[in-house]
């Protein structure tokens, strides 16, 4: 099932998969500055549903950040750090991932658990049912494993529902959740409120922290901390800004950023060398385990990938960026130094998008950046080819 949302709304999307009793995972993509809030730059979400209801949600593009504010409410937010890569390498999504971790640690109570993970499903339907245009596909698969919890879709959708309408009735003093407050007039503001309410709001607005992290903190949906804020706002007492939206953004190209994971240290900086000489953003990650954390802070346009590396190899991480809703669409390359027809079908089965034979010089590998992410940016040349030539000879004669 997929479409767009000027055809059929979120609602009714939840409802056919709940009548369905599906097993699977609906991706949700905004189109840019589409809805009746401010849209931050083409975000997306995932929701996974077992026999019609729903196990976790969550943004396709975040980052460890959202369960740090969840975990604030409990001061277990310095808990993520304590948590090995290798301890989320087998889930779909990092964040669940992490939090199965800490529970399994007994770092988080299962009760604390199952909160964060309400609170979660909610924020995020709190957003999809906010959105009136964009695209959905949904899927049908297998279970998002352990589960923590299931919610019922009907009783769920009508509360979320009751709030979307609530928030709307706020415009257009507020109309983003990621607005952030700030005190503009304290004297005022103190003498009309309770002395520990206005302590509160003193250490949140502070400019930077925004009305969805203050709901994580308190454990409050959006709206109802939108309400609270409101009558302030309206007097000038309380200012919003969003941060994340810039005056005259710069117009400078981004360049491509490509991650290259092979144990070799040699294959790692011949491959830094080459890709910064012509205009590339790289990464080099030497330790298959880490590169499972590190690539979701990365973000890579392009994953180059070795096979033949100790504890996890490339077929293995290539699958598990594969069931990741984040890396789909992202091109892997494998990176191999064996050039039999197997082993490209098994590169392809485990969903690799081409590879690249060792040994391998310049040209061949910027031909394949070139293919599926385009050319480098000037800004970013170096001046290293002397450096590189030594390298790439030391890779072409002893290739990893």
């Amino acid at each position: 099932m997929q479409g767009h949302l000027s055809e059929i709304d979120i609602l009714s999307i939840l409802q056919l998969i709940e009548l369905g009793q599906r097993t699977g995972e609906l991706f949700v993509e905004a189109y840019s500055g589409s809805t009746n809030r401010l849209v931050r730059s083409h975000p997306s979400w995932f929701v996974f549903f077992l026999n019609g209801q729903i196990v976790y949600a969550g943004e396709t593009e975040s980052d460890f950040s959202r369960l740090r504010d969840y975990l604030h409410r409990y001061r277990l937010e310095a808990t993520i750090d304590q948590i090995p890569a290798s301890s989320i390498a087998t889930f779909n999504t990092p964040e669940y991932g992490c939090l199965w971790a800490l529970l399994e640690n007994h770092l988080v109570t299962p009760e604390q658990g199952r909160k964060i993970v309400q609170g979660m499903v909610r924020e995020t339907l709190f957003d999809l049912l906010s959105l009136h245009q964009g695209s959905f596909v949904f899927e049908l698969g297998n279970p998002l494993t352990p589960q923590l919890l299931t919610m019922e879709i009907a009783p769920l959708a009508t509360k979320i529902l009751k709030q979307v309408q609530d928030w709307k009735q706020l415009h257009p003093y507020l109309h983003s959740p990621d607005q952030c407050p700030t005190i503009a007039n304290s004297t005022s503001l103190k003498a009309a409120i309770p002395e520990t309410t206005f302590q509160a709001l003193d250490r949140y607005a502070d400019g930077k922290t925004s009305i969805r992290q203050i709901a994580r903190y308190l454990n409050r949906d959006i709206s109802t901390v939108a309400r609270a804020i409101y009558p302030y706002v309206q007097r000038g007492w309380l200012q919003l800004s969003n941060p994340t939206v810039q005056s005259s953004p710069p117009r400078t190209p981004k360049a491509p950023k490509v991650v290259c994971i092979d144990d070799s240290p040699t294959v790692c900086k011949a491959v830094e060398l080459m890709l910064d000489r012509n205009g590339y953003d790289i990464s080099t990650i030497e330790n298959p385990l880490t590169a499972l954390s590190l690539v979701f802070q990365l973000k890579p346009d392009l994953i180059l990938c070795d096979i033949a590396m100790p504890e996890l190899d490339g077929y293995e991480l290539c699958a598990m960026l594969r069931q990741s809703t984040a890396f789909r669409q992202t091109p892997i390359i494998m990176l191999t130094g064996k050039d039999g027809f197997i082993d490209r079908v098994r590169a392809r089965m485990v969903g690799a998008t081409d590879y690249l034979t060792k040994p391998f010089g310049e040209h061949e590998i910027l031909m394949l950046l070139e293919k599926y992410i385009g050319v480098g940016q000037p800004e970013h040349l170096t001046t290293t080819q002397q450096v590189l030539d030594a390298l790439e000879a030391e890779l072409n004669l002893n290739a990893s």
